[in-house]
């Protein structure tokens, strides 16, 4: 595999058609990589696959480079996205950067009866996800969307996409985390009993759902309430563990 720094622009690429890096990607490249003309970069941009181009130029406000041949055409991920209620700003991040690492195709913030933090900062999403996309030779970067409420986001959800629900309660009043009975189906055998298709995977809040969310999302013929076995888990760990399960089963693991 090339040494070659690798990193992600918004400019197309062609063979002899010059791009200007913006200051931040300079830096990098020219005073962290410690790399200078005539040296050797990877650019993708999520369009036109990944180029080998070399560093025609630099200067402390852009680089510019010369795009020499296209080393991988463009790929794609697995159609998943990851709905998920914001926690706080470190396991948040971790969760953003950890799902663009598995594959997610779209980031959906979602905000339900429990959700402690209502704060999104969309551009900081986007520069981890671009930091995270570079570093495991993905070749494109997840959408994002703005937080939006669960309940309109179930309004004008498409059916022919199935959501996977992660809960760990059960329906028994005064038991904790409501008993056992209710619960999901372990997430590996749901799984295996469903076709291949466009997915999302849904994870809560810390303390989980509310009664009337719950009835709402099982209410719906396309959701598949699912559990990740007898521990509770952290929102952050939840969403790892649901993704590396439908990579292994339906992504592009197999």
């Amino acid at each position: 595999m090339s040494t070659d720094p690798r990193l992600f622009i918004g400019q197309d690429l062609a063979a002899g058609q010059a791009v200007a890096l913006p200051k931040e990607d300079t830096h990098y490249l020219v005073n962290v990589m410690r790399r200078a003309a005539g040296d050797t970069v990877r650019l993708f941009n999520g369009r036109d696959g990944e180029w080998r181009a070399q560093i025609v130029e630099t200067g402390r406000k852009a680089a510019i480079l010369e795009p020499l041949e296209q080393t991988r055409p463009q790929a794609g991920v697995p159609d998943l996205w990851l709905l998920f209620a914001p926690v706080k700003r470190q396991k948040t991040d971790l969760m953003v950067e950890k799902a663009t690492e598995l594959g997610v195709a779209r980031l959906c913030p979602v905000s339900t009866a429990r959700t402690q933090s209502e704060r999104v900062r969309i551009d900081r999403f986007r520069t981890i996800t671009k930091e995270a996309a570079e570093q495991t030779e993905r070749l494109d970067l997840p959408e994002i969307d703005e937080l939006e409420r669960l309940d309109r986001v179930l309004d004008g959800w498409d059916p022919a996409r199935r959501l996977i629900y992660c809960d760990e309660a059960g329906d028994e009043a005064g038991e904790p985390w409501g008993g056992a009975r209710g619960r999901g189906q372990p997430m590996a055998a749901a799984l295996a009993g469903l076709e291949a298709g466009p997915a999302a995977i849904l994870i809560g809040p810390e303390g989980g759902f509310s009664d009337a969310e719950r009835t709402r999302l099982r209410d719906h013929d396309f959701v598949t309430p699912v559990t990740l076995g007898p521990r509770i888990l952290r929102a952050e760990t939840a969403a790892m563990a649901a993704l590396v399960l439908w990579q292994s089963v339906h992504g592009d693991w197999r």
